[in-house]
């Protein structure tokens, strides 16, 4: 294992993100079509926060719904905007900082994934499941 192996080695770099004036409704479709967890809200090429599937239980039933049902609760969603929901005031890393130092990152912040941002604009995610990984091919 390198010790000085930078995080853009491992994180995602095709990011799926959020525009902050979508609504809650994308938010679920997305996190239920493409199976994933977390998804940065930008405004243009600039990181406004983070949206996580939980974020989404916390104000619905979203996971009630079946996974290949497109039916969502708009009533709910209608409630909200991204803006409201999502995590705002985020910590991000450059895509330079090493993978120990970012998996020190999300175990002391008991985060689960982390923008990868360069010269302010976003060029990754890396998660917790992307340093698992990292950590199984190493074995």
């Amino acid at each position: 294992m390198k010790k000085r192996t930078p995080i853009s080695e491992i994180m995602t770099k095709t990011v799926i993100t959020l525009n902050h004036t979508d609504e809650l409704e994308t938010a679920e479709r997305l996190f239920k079509t493409k199976k994933i967890r977390h998804i940065p809200v930008v405004s243009g090429d600039e990181i406004k926060g983070m949206l996580s599937y939980t974020d989404l239980l916390r104000i619905s039933f979203a996971d009630a719904v079946d996974e290949d049902d497109d039916s969502v609760d708009t009533v709910v969603y209608n409630m909200f905007t991204i803006e409201q929901v999502m995590a705002k005031n985020l910590v991000s890393v450059p895509s330079t900082k090493t993978i120990k130092e970012v998996a020190e990152i999300l175990a002391t912040k008991e985060f689960h994934a982390l923008p990868v941002v360069d010269a302010n604009k976003l060029v990754g995610i890396v998660t917790t499941t992307d340093l698992i990984n990292y950590l199984i091919e190493q074995f």
